[in-house]
């Protein structure tokens, strides 16, 4: 019996999410063999790297020359985000460890939002962004040594690019403050229109507090970053930003 497209689309779906899953896992190129062994899914290798042949055809996989497996395009991760992505929450071990930084009061809030990247950061292991608006249009930065730690960023040259683009002010404003149609939004690449950082992505998020302090909550890091995290990540600190200003 011929599969029906509804089994057909649901096997790429399935097999796109754990290729995605595993790569942003490991930083390796993932294999039909490897998904054969591993998964269960009742399928042969061989038609597993049918579905991913098809995948790569339309664009959410391609695969290094050194390498038969696959690794997911930005057109791949888009999807992932958009369709397949489960939604996760952080634990309550979590929450009590993040609200135990914010005890006690603080006088000044600078000191206040860059304790808040500097938290952020030290749970995603990104780099992230707090900002205010109004506020001299200030951004506090933390993490931006941990870009020179991924696997993918072995480029000197563009190691420097994105920490270039990260020292221009106004220029990373602009990005972070992008028109956001949804509580997060996540931009992935070239999505950004900004050439030195589009092998990164960005999960970025506003606060609004009942007093009225605004601004934007954001963490960028490879495109195969572990987006279920961080977007629970910035979810979680978005709310407590709002609830503690």
């Amino acid at each position: 019996m011929t599969p029906r497209k509804t089994d057909l689309k649901e096997r790429k779906e399935k097999i796109l999410t754990i290729t995605v899953d595993q790569y942003i896992r490991t930083v390796s190129p993932v294999s039909s063999a490897f998904i054969a062994k591993e998964y269960g899914l009742d399928l042969s290798p061989a038609t597993i790297r049918h579905v991913l042949a098809e995948l790569e055809e339309e664009g959410y996989l391609t695969h290094p020359h050194t390498s038969s497996g696959r690794v997911p395009t930005q057109n791949g991760y888009r999807y992932y985000v958009d369709y397949l992505m489960d939604e996760i929450h952080l634990l309550e071990e979590e929450k009590n460890r993040i609200r135990a930084e914010y005890e006690r009061e603080y006088a000044e809030l600078d000191v206040l939002l860059e304790k808040t990247s500097r938290v952020l950061s030290q749970m995603t292991h990104y780099t992230t962004f707090v900002s205010v608006d109004g506020l001299d249009n200030k951004v506090f930065c933390q993490g931006t040594s941990f870009i020179v730690g991924y696997p993918e960023y072995q480029d000197t040259d563009k190691i420097r690019a994105i920490l270039a683009a990260l020292d221009e002010k106004e220029r990373l404003l602009e990005i972070i403050n992008k028109e956001l149609v949804q509580r997060i939004e996540i931009f992935i690449g070239d999505e950004m229109e900004c050439a030195d950082i589009d092998t990164c992505s960005l999960v970025v998020s506003r606060y609004r507090s009942r007093q009225g302090v605004s601004g934007r909550i954001a963490v960028l890091g490879p495109t195969r970053m572990d987006y279920k995290k961080v977007v629970s990540v910035v979810d979680y600190f978005s709310g407590l930003m709002e609830d503690i200003l």
